[in-house]
């Protein structure tokens, strides 16, 4: 995979970013706003959405005195063709793949360790 949809990946493994981005597909939110559903300070939240803004799924800008994150849809543009490539998904249902992923990762970790994993067939 390209460096630029690793990033992508990344940031959408986290339910905290995956909440933050579903929020602004309604409107552009002042981080301030952004922030106030969660029981976590604003330097978290910030945090994540400099993981969001790194892997291009949002940007942020200052207006006044005021920072706003605004969602750029197209960036998921490449992993949902990713996605699709494999024609087991049709939307993108980022729980299926979440979960899809984990047990690749589990099976793989399986592996390395030398455990039997029974075959499929």
């Amino acid at each position: 995979m390209a460096p630029a949809l690793d990033l992508v990946f990344s940031a959408l493994a986290d339910p905290t970013r995956r909440t933050i981005l579903s929020m602004l597909l309604e409107d552009d939110m002042a981080v301030t706003d952004v922030a106030e559903p969660f029981e976590m300070s604003l330097a978290a939240i910030s945090k994540h959405l400099g993981v969001l803004t790194n892997a291009g799924l949002i940007s942020q800008e200052k207006r006044g005195r005021v920072k706003w994150c605004k969602l750029e849809p197209d960036a998921l543009r490449e992993a949902s063709v990713w996605m699709q490539a494999f024609g087991q998904m049709e939307a993108l249902d980022l729980d299926a793949f979440e979960a899809f992923l984990e047990t690749e990762l589990e099976g793989g970790a399986q592996r390395s360790v030398g455990v039997a994993r029974p075959t499929e067939g």
